[in-house]
């Protein structure tokens, strides 16, 4: 069965960082795109960024994290990971990471997406 475990969640200062992990398992490395998104308390979900199956050739970012945050894949562990770096308070948010299918949005700003299957989420917590 198709597995997504999310780790590397925790508390940090304003402008600190996190690497966050999405070990994947069950199905062949490579074969989804793979999403990081983020819920915060009373908002809706929503997308963070997503990297392309196979050599992750194109990737995705929401305009507000751009420059900051870094996605990236190793599927010689079926792994993908998120640098996130000048964390802000607003980063504050559950993150989960899911596979399945990620596209160009045409207004630039964050990408559409279809996931099949979906971790459990780590929370990410930016506070002084």
């Amino acid at each position: 069965q198709v597995q997504l475990v999310e780790s590397g969640g925790g508390l940090v200062q304003p402008g600190g960082s996190l690497r966050l992990s999405c070990a994947a398992s069950g199905f062949t490395p490579g074969r989804y795109d793979i999403g990081w998104f983020r819920q915060a308390p009373g908002k809706e979900r929503e997308g963070v960024s997503c990297i392309s199956s196979s050599d992750g050739s194109t990737t995705f970012y929401r305009d507000s994290v751009k420059g900051r945050f870094t996605i990236s894949r190793d599927n010689a562990k079926n792994t993908v990971y998120l640098q996130m770096n000048n964390l802000r308070p607003e980063d504050t948010a559950v993150y989960s990471c899911a596979a399945g299918g990620c596209y160009r949005d045409s207004t630039g700003q964050s990408f559409l997406y279809g996931m099949n299957y979906w971790g459990k989420g780590t929370l990410v917590t930016v506070s002084s």
